[in-house]
């Protein structure tokens, strides 16, 4: 793969006459660790969504590893975890595991799948259907479906929401993992209790960016709440 794991120039999305986010210049190497940090309705999700290849921006251009986002190339190497997990009504969580590692080309899905479970404290469940879950358990079964197919990208929204302690600890542990790996991670957020881990915080603010740079340089409070 070639090229920064995202780039994005001049992003915007609007409805209308209302700006979701943008416009918005964005380069993340690949092995960053980033958070992308702002309260609710910053822009955060929109600019996850269209950078995974769901949602089509209003103008400007964004590439994963070089690829346009929504290719194959592009879908290949990124993975999404939304703040809304949505599942299958008649598949157990290890069906669904099966289905999405081996959509994405794993074959030695089972010990993965079997370590993931394990981790987030799901391995007696893995027969029942995450439909049925809990809030709590619905995304960490969520968690153990972006991790178990192999990525280079990885981008999430909101991924505390809902979590115990323990599945707290589980996740940030995980992120710690692919993160040696190599793999490029985005983790937007609006707690500022997980900026710590991040090499970089890109702060936005009514779809705008207001800050980009060193987590360790930012009064991450005034960027947020101002």
């Amino acid at each position: 793969m070639t090229g920064p794991a995202l780039h994005a120039v001049e992003l915007s999305k609007s409805y209308g006459d209302t700006s979701a986010v943008g416009p918005v210049d964005l380069t993340i190497e690949a092995g960053q660790r980033v958070v992308l940090l702002g309260h609710n309705g910053s822009g955060k999700t929109t600019l996850l969504r269209i950078a995974a290849g769901l949602l089509e921006s209003s103008t400007g251009s964004v590439t994963v590893f070089g690829s346009p986002v929504g290719s194959i190339e592009a879908r290949a190497a990124t993975s999404y975890l939304g703040d809304q997990p949505v599942f299958y009504d008649d598949l157990s969580l290890r069906e669904h595991l099966e289905y999405i590692a081996r959509l994405h080309g794993r074959d030695d899905w089972q010990q993965r799948a079997d370590d993931l479970c394990d981790r987030l404290g799901l391995a007696t469940r893995t027969d029942d259907l995450p439909s049925t879950f809990s809030r709590g358990l619905r995304q960490k079964a969520a968690i153990a479906l972006a991790f178990v197919r192999p990525f280079e990208l990885l981008l999430i929204d909101e991924p505390f929401v809902g979590l115990d302690l323990a599945g707290r600890s589980a996740l940030l542990e995980l992120l710690d993992r692919e993160h040696r790996r190599g793999a490029a991670i985005v983790v937007a957020t609006h707690e500022l209790g997980t900026v710590a881990a991040a090499q970089r915080l890109v702060a936005l603010r009514d779809g705008a960016v207001a800050y980009d740079g060193p987590q360790g340089a930012a009064d991450v409070d005034t960027l947020v709440m101002k």
